[in-house]
């Protein structure tokens, strides 16, 4: 389950009585520290290791089980989790490394014990430490490219602005990249960054075989996000509220979409 998409980690699980042996995963390289994480680079790999270990154990002990940690320096995904009987896979933001204990209990409340109303208290913390979240684009300007091989994004983008949204929308758009081929279960062919105002298509869309109609209800899609942004209610973080829904309904190609998608979600996951 996540409350926000991922990023790279290094990894350490433990419990109140027993650490797991497992060898430390790489750090970031200290160039990316000193660029996207000012505080973390005021510590020494060690002493990063030590807090990350801290932070787990303290976890742990609150919960009464292993919590095996990911501390990343994602901009966009702050926690995650995956809960199970026996272990509780995290992945947290490095911002968390300093958290007071009040956030801690939050984070074992909300992760492992599925108590909603704590990501209330963790949105506001997360708020708080916007100056450690990373304002750089991930990618280049030349890294962003529209330009396909059956599909010119920039291109739809500007219809859909004009016909949809009265040019209101101010986003850059591009392909993403490929990722490496393995059996897939899902796949997200978009994804839309409010921070960098960013607009990224899965490249598996970028096929004679696929029809324009659909590239371009991803594209309205991606771009409804800039005006109806996640929500939090009740501790529970909702991607798609009803206005979003109701406006994406109006999309002239909407049910065409939805079924030429069901019908060709296999072909889409083998990429």
């Amino acid at each position: 389950m996540s409350l926000f998409p991922r990023g790279s980690s290094a990894e350490r699980a433990a419990t109140p009585a027993q650490r797991v042996p497992e060898g430390p995963a790489p750090l970031p390289p200290r160039n990316r520290v000193a660029e996207e994480a000012p505080r973390v680079l005021t510590a020494s790999r060690e002493e990063l290791w030590s807090r990350a270990e801290s932070l787990a154990w303290r976890l742990s002990a609150n919960l009464g089980m292993p919590v095996r940690l990911a501390v990343t320096d994602n901009r966009s995904t702050m926690v995650s989790f995956r809960r199970g009987s026996q272990v509780l896979q995290l992945r947290l933001h490095h911002m968390f490394l300093d958290a007071p204990e009040v956030i801690v209990r939050a984070v074992a409340d909300y992760a492992g014990r599925g108590h909603r109303a704590a990501g209330a208290l963790l949105d506001e913390y997360i708020r708080g430490q916007q100056p450690l979240i990373r304002q750089l684009r991930r990618e280049s300007d030349a890294e962003l490219n529209p330009l396909g091989r059956c599909f010119d994004l920039r291109a739809l983008y500007n219809g859909v602005n004009e016909a949809y949204f009265q040019n209101a929308i101010q986003a850059r758009i591009g392909w993403g990249r490929m990722p490496p081929r393995r059996r897939r279960k899902s796949i997200r062919l978009g994804v839309y960054d409010h921070q960098t105002r960013e607009i990224r298509i899965h490249p598996a869309l970028d096929k004679p075989d696929v029809p324009a109609f659909f590239v371009e209800f991803i594209v309205f899609h991606e771009m409804l996000h800039q005006l109806f942004p996640s929500s939090n209610r009740t501790g529970r973080r909702v991607h798609h509220p009803r206005a979003f829904r109701e406006r994406e309904r109006t999309y002239p190609h909407y049910a065409a979409a939805l079924r030429w998608e069901r019908e060709n979600l296999g072909t889409l996951l083998r990429g």
